[in-house]
């Protein structure tokens, strides 16, 4: 887009929804940099516990003197402003030093999903072009795989144990004067001219070394975001400083309100999702920094009774997660017992929140699920419901401040109110495109500035969206339009139905038909209880043909089912 295009100027409906307290308008030029937002948090709370993981915590401060060490080391390795470092560990306080340090010497921070195979790690960092990686030593053999077909030339092996005595010590130099003394757990076996250094003793060198103060300007990558690869071969979302910093201040304003009536008392936050994942990133750590909350670090949240037990000690005032999270919980007797007095915000996002799971996270916790929707590509955070209000709306909200959503047909003209399009989104969290990638970039980018998100859905008079449902997951019957979602959302409304997912398969008679797949919650449930409850909801051709009982569906590393593993 050149600089003299003209934007198009959009009605913003949605604006006479907003919370009076919520403005319409954030300035991201307040900061230049994420580095400046951490780092203002590291002064104004340095004394607080920053996250705490299988009980053992780290303060803000810890992390300010950590990272500046890490930061020094990795600078001395003689990177260039700007070189990607790739992370692969689970949520571990190591993660957020590691982010932190990355972010302060200059580089950019490639997030990696540590369960990825042999193959799709070899992708990601060859796209990306990682010339370090930082990675938890259990997942070490799988880069042991691939490095020596990768520009990969530094490698820092984190463990677990790196967190005990170490910062339990409280002084850096804790590590100087012990961590030679460690005995590795694992050694990675890399060619000549690649380096593998330990967790502890680089920071251990880091200590006796100055970190450089990096000239970091706004439209400086901070982090290549790496999609899921839904829609072809995995792209890195490039995030400018600016358009992560838009994002946190986004998230701020919009939750003023509420936090506004628990005051400055200090907030615990839930981190079950993946850090790699952008949800996580921005609503948990960033987000938590800015207003100097405790994450809780779950390194594991598929063992759900680890995850109760992890939470048992402490109040939590917000709860980050998708639908598959907030269902297992609701439907875990040991989770109904925690105290939620405390309980503020549950935000959910990441796939669409079901009606009959926020009804019951709403009995248990007597606080709302606030549904919200975005992207890698949007920093995440795009619309979001309102956190004042105790009624499910069924709809992803509004858009946050300074954002516009524009609903658009294939042409790219705007659609009436009321009518299905793709959502298109424009504002300052916006990335700035696909990581080397310009065609695909010029794919999803319009000529007024708009993201195509890729994603099917509906404005209301009052400026509400709703996901109807990602284009390619759309079934055609004999003509007719069948939207997945809308097929999920009632059939786990029976109370013999804990989960499902609905596809298109082939069909001979009408070109496609619905297959559901369901996960019984009462194991009496019988095909013909779903049928006759499906005939009594739903018109002829939204009725699921064929109906599949499994013991689970296949899911995501943050929980979202994979339809398209489904289908295949």
């Amino acid at each position: 887009m050149t600089g003299d295009t003209v934007l198009k100027a959009v009605a913003k409906p949605w604006l006479k929804s907003y919370p009076a307290e919520v403005a319409a308008e954030i300035d991201p030029s307040r900061y230049g940099s994420v580095v400046e937002v951490l780092e203002e948090a590291f002064r104004n709370f340095a004394g607080r516990e920053a996250a705490v993981c299988m009980d053992t915590s780290i303060t803000f401060r810890q992390i300010d003197q950590l990272s500046q060490a890490l930061g020094a080391w990795l600078q001395g390795k003689g990177l260039a402003k700007g070189a990607r470092v790739a992370l692969m560990m689970p949520n571990l306080p190591q993660y957020m030093v590691a982010i932190a340090a990355v972010l302060r010497a200059g580089y950019i921070v490639v997030n990696v999903n540590p369960l990825y195979t042999a193959r799709e790690l070899e992708h990601q960092l060859n796209d990306a072009g990682a010339e370090a990686i930082i990675v938890l030593e259990n997942f070490a053999r799988t880069l042991e795989e691939v490095i020596g077909k990768t520009q990969v030339k530094h490698v820092v092996l984190a463990s677990m144990g790196d967190m005990l005595g170490f910062w339990k010590g409280l002084l850096v130099n804790f590590a100087v004067r012990h961590v030679k003394k460690m005995v590795p757990a694992f050694e990675l076996s890399l060619d000549a001219g690649r380096t593998v250094t330990r967790f502890n003793m680089a920071i251990a060198e880091g200590t006796r070394m100055t970190l450089r103060r990096v000239d970091l300007r706004p439209d400086d990558v901070a982090f290549l975001q790496y999609t899921g690869g839904t829609t072809g071969v995995s792209k890195g979302a490039t995030l400018l400083h600016r358009n992560v910093v838009a994002n946190i201040l986004q998230a701020e304003e919009w939750f003023k309100p509420t936090l506004a009536k628990v005051g400055d008392k200090q907030l615990v936050i839930v981190c079950a999702l993946p850090l790699y994942h952008i949800f996580a990133l921005t609503a948990c750590y960033l987000f938590g920094a800015r207003r100097g909350m405790k994450n809780l670090l779950i390194p594991n949240p598929r063992d759900i009774p680890g995850l109760i037990k992890s939470l048992q000690p402490h109040k939590i005032n917000m709860f980050p997660a998708v639908n598959t999270l907030f269902n297992a919980l609701a439907n875990d007797a040991d989770f109904a017992r925690l105290d939620f007095s405390e309980l503020v915000i549950s935000n959910g996002g990441g796939m669409a929140v079901q009606k009959a799971t926020a009804e019951k996270w709403l009995k248990i916790t007597g606080c709302p699920v606030v549904e919200g929707y975005g992207l890698s590509e949007t920093s995440p955070i795009a619309t979001i419901n309102r956190s004042d209000l105790a009624d499910f709306t069924g709809t992803i909200g509004l858009p946050v401040p300074s954002t516009e959503l524009s609903i658009r047909d294939d042409d790219g003209r705007e659609v009436s109110m009321g009518e299905p399009g793709e959502i298109c989104i424009r504002g300052p969290q916006v990335m700035a495109g696909y990581w080397n990638r310009p065609d695909e970039t010029a794919k999803v980018m319009t000529a007024d500035g708009f993201f195509k998100s890729g994603d099917v859905g509906v404005m209301d008079e009052g400026g509400y969206f709703r996901i109807v449902d990602r284009k390619k997951d759309m079934i055609l019957v004999s003509g007719f339009n069948v939207y997945p979602t809308e097929l999920e959302q009632v059939v786990n409304l029976h109370p013999g139905v804990l989960e499902c997912a609905a596809v298109g398969v082939a069909d001979a008679k009408s070109g496609e038909a619905v297959k559901l797949f369901v996960v019984k919650k009462d194991p009496s449930l019988a095909e013909e209880d779903l049928t006759e409850f499906c005939r009594e909801n739903f018109t002829a051709y939204k009725r699921p043909k064929y109906i599949e009982f499994r013991d689970d569906l296949p899911k995501s590393n943050v929980g979202k089912i994979l339809r398209r593993e489904l289908r295949s």
